[in-house]
């Protein structure tokens, strides 16, 4: 069995695992309305982080200092509930103060034990988030916490924390917050966290001027269902890290030449890499899409603090047979159109008028989605014990992510997507295309990682 794939041993709970962690002080009682942003059904899930340290930080510190983070962040502390009976309704936060789920554990593992098959990530390490029993998502508390103590004296946190109240940007400003009074107990947070999602609330009467296309109107079955159809087979996660000499190549790959970020060419290649693996029998004119998050924060003026979802889905769209047949510099400049259409504000309102349609929904029929987790800060959140010495998802699906590289270049980016086991080595082939013709040609940088790490495993 490769490492990748490891099962990992029981985790072992104490008699007293689970405890209830309230604000430790009291805090408002009322209902918080969410934006259209925040209240989606594509979001109606926890972002679920891992992290590995090398040493454990005191259990009871890290109780205290949640209860007093909760008081700043109090409606992450409450429950969500519904605008009325019918789940599928307007969400809003009942801010109870019920408080956040925190869990001990112990697994008799190493923290170097598990760095290598961490950057895989597969069930087997859904050990690390207690599973709640509910009957609705309704009934799942905002924050849920697993401390999972190793063998060696280091930690795994896992924490899942609502998509709907925060979004990444959101989730890491919370961590780093919380980890600052882990540390300085009697300290005051270095960024106030803004609560009130009423800067995003639709006009009236709702005004479409701009259509968002990375949205649809419910409509009968699409003739074809990219996701359905890999949902339907077993999925493998891959992983891909692309150093900076990885990404000057595949900018010289834009013919003709093109000024472009890393995200633009990573994703642009990710994706292009993605449609010529699936070996499905697909029209070449199909239509297929590219769904990632833009933060709207600066282009809305937000509130410093602001923690709600203040990002929108960019799309770009090309049809199959020119996406394929065409350079990478056609992807790309798909990219830097759908950034660009994004960053405009009556385009933002145009989107939140549109979500006030609660059958409009984000088509990912015929979507590869991403989201950038590299840019957010998560990986240096330090509970007064260091660094960790990961931090990745705690599973991987069909949603790319693009994570960064700790230990590395802080210029690299990893990506990890799950594909079909039909589609790995496909996926992999045109993933490392690039690389396997520059070693071919002689030129290839010394001391780079391979861009592919899922052949170390």
């Amino acid at each position: 069995m490769s490492k990748s794939s490891m099962e990992l041993p029981d985790c072992i709970y104490p008699c007293q695992a689970i405890t209830n962690i309230s604000p430790n002080a009291p805090t408002p009682k009322h209902s918080l309305y969410l934006s259209n942003l925040d209240d989606q059904k594509f979001l109606r899930f926890s972002i679920k982080y891992l992290y590995i340290f090398k040493k454990s930080v005191n259990l009871d510190h890290l109780k205290c200092s949640l209860s007093r983070v909760l008081v700043d962040y109090y409606p992450l502390a409450g429950r969500l509930r519904s605008c009325s009976l019918d789940d599928d309704k307007k969400l809003e936060v009942d801010c109870n103060g019920e408080g956040a789920l925190f869990v001990e554990a112990f697994m008799a593992i190493t923290a170097d034990e598990l760095l290598e098959p961490s950057k895989l990530p597969n069930k087997s390490w859904r050990k690390f988030m207690y599973k709640v029993e509910s009957q609705s998502f309704l009934d799942v508390p905002p924050i849920i916490v697993q401390l999972t103590s190793l063998r060696c004296g280091g930690m795994v946190l896992c924490t899942a924390i609502n998509h709907c109240l925060c979004d990444g940007i959101g989730t890491s400003q919370f961590l780093h917050a919380w980890a600052q009074l882990t540390k300085q107990p009697q300290t005051n947070l270095t960024i106030q966290p803004f609560h009130w999602r009423h800067v995003l609330k639709p006009r009236h009467p709702p005004t479409v001027n701009l259509h968002n296309p990375g949205y649809t109107k419910t409509q009968p079955t699409p003739q074809v269902n990219i996701l359905k159809l890999i949902q339907s087979q077993p999925l493998l996660p891959t992983s891909f890290i692309f150093n900076p000499s990885h990404v000057l190549y595949l900018k010289k790959q834009c013919i003709p030449s093109l000024k472009c970020t890393t995200f633009e060419v990573v994703a642009a290649h990710t994706w292009r890499s993605w449609i010529r693996s699936l070996n499905l029998s697909l029209p070449s004119n199909l239509t297929v899409k590219l769904l990632f998050s833009i933060n709207v924060r600066n282009i809305l003026n937000l509130q410093k603090g602001y923690y709600g979802n203040g990002f929108l889905l960019g799309c770009a769209e090309s049809t199959i047979k020119d996406l394929v047949e065409n350079n990478l510099h056609h992807g790309v400049k798909l990219v830097q159109k759908a950034k660009s259409t994004v960053n405009n504000e009556e385009y933002i309102r145009s989107t939140v008028d549109l979500l006030e349609d609660k059958m409009v929904k984000t088509d990912v029929s015929t979507s590869l989605v991403i989201s950038q987790w590299s840019k957010l800060g998560l990986e240096e959140v330090d509970f007064g014990e260091g660094k960790p010495v990961h931090m990745g998802p705690l599973t991987s699906d069909v949603y790319c992510l693009f994570l960064p590289v700790i230990g590395g270049d802080v210029n690299a980016v990893r990506v990890v997507v799950s594909v079909p086991e039909s589609m790995v080595e496909s996926f992999q082939y045109y993933m490392n295309e690039s690389w396997e013709k520059k070693i071919q040609n002689g030129d290839y940088v010394k001391n780079d990682y391979h861009a592919n790490e899922s052949s170390f495993f």
